[in-house]
């Protein structure tokens, strides 16, 4: 027998246990190439996720290239006068500043989760999501400032091109959903967190809540550059 023939033959078995090891993984219901299942399936689920923004983002910029109107001047749509000042994106920048914030906050949060100091935890997620929660009260005031002082709706501006509503309302409001239900996921959390519901499991949940909650603050950061600042 050759000594390709001897190679060939001590390979096949140890084919045939990787492929056995593959399936254990896969069976065993608890984790994937030593991932957690809740995690791959908060990847799958942002990995679909982003196509959607981008989808939504790539209409945008075709339908601004192609009308035929003139398309309203963001910085002064979005601008607000304060103590007589009219400041240009001042609210988009406040709400920006916070999104980022967040992220920090909830990088704190995943890093006291390992830790095991619940409390810490604890006070960083909910500090999370009370920014994520001025964050949807100002998009609140910015939507109701748009539709009641300016008259924008979804099928008209008065402004410009009326693509410009219903493209700010679908991105804006999508995103807004989004961050709203991060903010129910952090709280529900941060209260197993506290009540001990996961020790001896692991704190994983918090990093996955972490993905999603910096996946939110990402698409923002998109948002925010193609929309207020194009």
């Amino acid at each position: 027998m050759s000594i390709d023939d001897k190679q060939e033959k001590e390979a096949a078995p140890i084919a045939s246990d990787n492929w056995q090891g593959a399936v254990s993984d896969w069976g065993a219901d608890k984790q994937v190439f030593n991932m957690p299942w809740g995690k791959l399936m908060m990847w799958l689920f942002l990995l679909s996720d982003t196509f959607v923004f981008s989808v939504f983002l790539i209409g945008y910029m075709n339908v601004r290239m192609s009308s035929m109107d003139s398309w309203p001047l963001t910085s002064e749509v979005f601008a607000l006068t304060i103590a007589g000042y009219h400041i240009p994106l001042v609210l988009i920048a406040i709400m920006t500043f916070i999104l980022i914030t967040s992220s920090g906050t909830m990088a704190m949060a995943v890093n006291f989760a390992y830790r095991g100091d619940r409390r810490k935890t604890v006070l960083f997620m909910t500090a999370t999501a009370l920014l994520g929660a001025s964050f949807v009260g100002m998009q609140a005031f910015e939507w109701t400032k748009l539709i009641i002082e300016e008259g924008v709706r979804p099928w008209g501006n008065p402004m410009g091109s009326a693509q410009f509503g219903a493209t700010f309302f679908m991105i804006t409001g999508f995103h807004g959903l989004h961050v709203t239900a991060g903010v129910i996921f952090l709280l529900v959390i941060a209260r197993r967190v506290a009540s001990g519901h996961y020790e001896g499991k692991g704190y994983h949940i918090v990093e996955i809540t972490g993905l999603y909650w910096h996946f939110v603050d990402l698409v923002w950061v998109f948002i925010f550059a193609l929309f207020y600042l194009w």
